[in-house]
């Protein structure tokens, strides 16, 4: 009989999911602009109010990922959005840019325990053998984020103030914390060689290595779409079709809500390399394709594209991580995949802006294609021959 995955407690894992990244995407498109404005801060000091936030992510996921288990799932949920409201408001208080730099970073911090947090939980909710699938609905929440987040974001600091999204996101996230009450999380068993194991070492307490592989390949993945995120506002500014470039996202977000369903009933049914291949070719293709763009329409077709490419396999690219590791670490899995995922998306526009003068906007996705097809390379080499079997586990 086929698990159910559409229950009461993966909803509410998946809508506090949301509400987790929406808080995230609304704020990180606005505080450059922000920090700019009401503190005249350069370029690149605005830029670390940005990478700051990113530092405080990591260290708040390695907190949780060797913590979860000690302290418990929905303890630490509690915890986590109590901290992650408490840093929302102390934006209030940050009334200069050393302040402001402050409070980044205690609000990483707090983003990269909850974010953890969901993660863990969800991935001890969806059964096993619906994993891609489950983890491809899952991460719908996310999608929705990038779309809705900074959108509302824009929208509102061009009418009002900063004040007014983030009195936005202390109500968003005074309903999670209330919304996690109902939350029901299966027990899961740890036995003693599995606590023997997390303790045998510091590198064992903070990674997951079995999570490694994938983890690797997504960091990767993650620094070249990080040029996307980081630059194409200028790139369509620069060819004059900024008006356009807005809706990038949108149908982002539009062809990720339609194919992850196929995609993740796919990974479960045919495995992991049935659709982390053509994902990761239609990514290295959707950046060609955008450094070639000079029509309105084009900026949709590599919205979409991307969706396509970055969009399943970042969902993809977490359920094998997950599937990969034993079930008394899936916390410290999902930390591990999401440590190197935010090292490739924070760090990255900072390595790749000193790129854009030398290679332009154009060039930039062309070479960013290229990180893409080393990717491709990279997960030939590590799940090389029969290392995925049918059902996507990675034979340990």
């Amino acid at each position: 009989m086929k698990s159910k995955l559409w229950t009461k407690n993966f909803l509410i894992i998946t809508l506090e999911n949301f509400f987790v990244y929406f808080t995230y995407y609304i704020l990180i498109t606005i505080i450059a602009v922000y920090a700019a404005e009401e503190f005249g801060a350069s370029p690149s000091v605005a830029g670390l109010s940005a990478g700051i936030f990113i530092v405080g992510a990591i260290l708040g996921r390695l907190f949780a990922g060797s913590s979860i288990e000690r302290i418990g799932h929905k303890r630490l949920l509690y915890l986590s959005f109590v901290l992650f409201l408490l840093t929302t408001v102390l934006y209030f208080a940050a009334g200069n840019l050393p302040l402001l730099i402050g409070v980044r970073f205690l609000h990483g911090a707090a983003f990269g325990m909850t974010s953890t947090c969901t993660g863990t939980i969800a991935a001890e909710i969806i059964p096993n053998e619906r994993r891609g699938e489950g983890t491809g609905y899952y991460a719908l929440s996310m999608t929705l984020a990038t779309a809705i987040g900074p959108f509302l974001g824009m929208f509102l600091i061009s009418r009002t103030s900063f004040k007014a999204p983030l009195m936005v996101c202390v109500v968003v996230l005074s309903i999670s914390l209330l919304a996690a009450f109902p939350l029901r999380i299966p027990s899961c068993e740890v036995t003693r060689k599995g606590k023997k194991g997390n303790e045998s070492s510091f590198w064992n307490s903070y990674i997951e290595k079995k999570a490694l592989p994938a983890s690797y390949v997504t960091g990767l993945a993650c620094f070249a779409y990080s040029g996307v995120i980081s630059f194409l506002s200028s790139y369509s500014k620069s060819i004059g079709l900024m008006e356009a470039g807005s809706f990038f996202f949108l149908a982002y977000a539009a062809a990720i809500l339609v194919s992850r369903p196929f995609t993740g009933y796919w990974f479960d049914r045919k495995g992991a390399k049935f659709v982390l291949y053509p994902t990761l070719l239609m990514f290295a293709w959707a950046l060609v394709y955008l450094g070639t763009i000079t029509k309105p329409y084009a900026v949709l077709v590599a919205g979409v594209f991307m969706g396509l490419g970055f969009g399943n396999f970042f969902a993809g690219g977490q359920a094998l991580a997950v599937k990969d590791s034993p079930d008394h670490r899936r916390a410290l899995a999902t930390s591990t995949y999401y440590i190197f995922a935010d090292i490739g998306s924070g760090f990255g526009p900072f390595l790749l802006g000193g790129l854009v003068p030398v290679l332009g906007f154009r060039g930039l996705y062309f070479a960013m294609a290229g990180v893409v097809v080393v990717t491709i390379a990279l997960f030939a080499v590590l799940y090389k021959g029969d290392a995925i079997n049918k059902k996507g586990n990675y034979k340990r």
